[in-house]
């Protein structure tokens, strides 16, 4: 009874944080991605790196690993986000899985506290005798409570873990549609040879700049403002960029 009473305590723990955490707001917060649309309208996805890194929750987990794979092709951003999805997912759906756990074991415990109580209750009577058989169906009834107590904390384990697995399917597709959705109108090939993340630093003048910095980077006189090295703000036409010296190829 005593590990049933546990096992009662994690079923609503578990219950609890799966309805608080698996949720599509929650995964994708609304205003998490207004601030990273707003980023990357202005071409700045240095500062989006910078925003996942700063509010985790899983879109900005999946879209951080994406962006700092920006710099090699679309496949390999796609792929970063398919990979880091999956992991991520899996650890949301951790808890969730200890209701499937609970739901078999808790029968299997109270079936256990049935049988070690129906041992004990033969033993006396064949020891003893049938002197008092109300005195006996008490004693049966009792370590049926066992048995009882298991169902009650094994269906509701079950009930809910269906729930919740449901619940985080619906709420990982919503926030993967959502990392996609940012990612739609990024200029791969403008990008290419970029790095974002923590290979963006500062150099000694205190200047911004990627590994590339000094490289011809081909750039859009009409969607570019920003350098596609170091992401700093550029006035179109400027070669090279003022902040880092990367050549810049402005072809139309």
């Amino acid at each position: 009874m005593f590990i049933l009473g546990a096992a009662s305590v994690c079923l609503v723990w578990f219950t609890g944080e799966g309805f608080y955490i698996l949720r599509a707001k929650k995964l994708a917060p609304p205003s998490l991605i207004a601030r990273l649309r707003e980023s990357f309208s202005a071409g700045n996805y240095q500062e989006g790196w910078n925003i996942c890194k700063t509010n985790r929750c899983f879109l900005s987990a999946v879209l951080a690993a994406g962006l700092e794979r920006i710099g090699r092709n679309k496949d390999a951003v796609e792929f970063a986000i398919e990979e880091t999805a999956l992991r991520e997912s899996n650890e949301l759906k951790t808890n969730m899985t200890y209701l499937s756990v609970i739901g078999v074991v808790a029968p299997m415990v109270g079936l256990t506290g049935t049988v070690y109580g129906m041992i004990k209750a033969f033993k006396t009577l064949s020891d003893t005798g049938i002197t008092d058989p109300t005195k006996l169906a008490g004693n049966i009834g009792e370590v049926l409570v066992a048995t009882m107590s298991g169902l009650v904390v094994a269906v509701p384990a079950f009930v809910f873990f269906y729930i919740l697995r449901a619940r985080a399917q619906n709420a990982i597709l919503y926030a993967e549609s959502q990392v996609y959705r940012l990612l739609d109108d990024i200029p791969y090939d403008q990008l290419s040879g970029v790095r974002i993340g923590e290979n963006f630093s500062t150099d000694q003048s205190g200047k911004t700049r990627s590994a590339r910095a000094g490289v011809s980077q081909k750039v859009s006189r009409t969607i570019t403002t920003n350098c596609p090295s170091c992401n700093a703000p550029i006035t179109v036409g400027t070669t090279p960029c003022p902040n880092c010296g990367t050549v810049l190829d402005w072809g139309g």
